[in-house]
């Protein structure tokens, strides 16, 4: 079974599917079926649920109680080990970039064989030569 790293901003596009600043709607909303049939695994860093509540709050504060607990319901595995904060550390300072995206990539390069799935371009530009990482554009479920 196949095993990704979902980045925070992909949930959010679950939570706004209609929100016109949003982009790989479709791609989302096949992964998030995906999960929900159980097709495929999914881990999580730590805070993925804090960020993703944060950007929640931020766009509609009203419903960001009831979103928290339904992606808590998830039960979405966390994988919170000082190796991933190691490898998270490394790519920051290497990429130059925010440690909170470079732990969503950690998780997937600790694991070996997880892809993480990101809408960010910018991420996906600095980091794609690292492996293990492929954008939310590009993704689809093969059989």
């Amino acid at each position: 079974m196949k095993s990704y790293v979902i980045d925070a901003c992909v949930a959010v596009k679950w939570i706004f599917p209609k929100r016109k600043e949003e982009n790989y709607i479709s791609q989302a909303i096949h992964l998030l079926q995906t999960i929900k049939q159980g097709s495929i695994k999914v881990l999580q860093p730590t805070h993925w649920l804090a960020e993703t509540a944060a950007v929640v709050v931020r766009i509609e504060p009203k419903i960001a109680e009831e979103v928290v607990k339904i992606l808590s319901d998830m039960e979405l595995p966390i994988i919170d080990t000082p190796e991933i904060y190691q490898i998270a550390c490394q790519l920051s300072i290497h990429l130059n970039h925010h440690l909170f995206d470079t732990l969503y990539h950690a998780v997937a390069i600790h694991t070996g064989n997880a892809k993480f799935i990101t809408a960010d371009d910018l991420y996906y530009k600095k980091a794609s030569k690292q492996g293990n990482i492929i954008r939310l554009a590009d993704f689809h479920i093969e059989h």
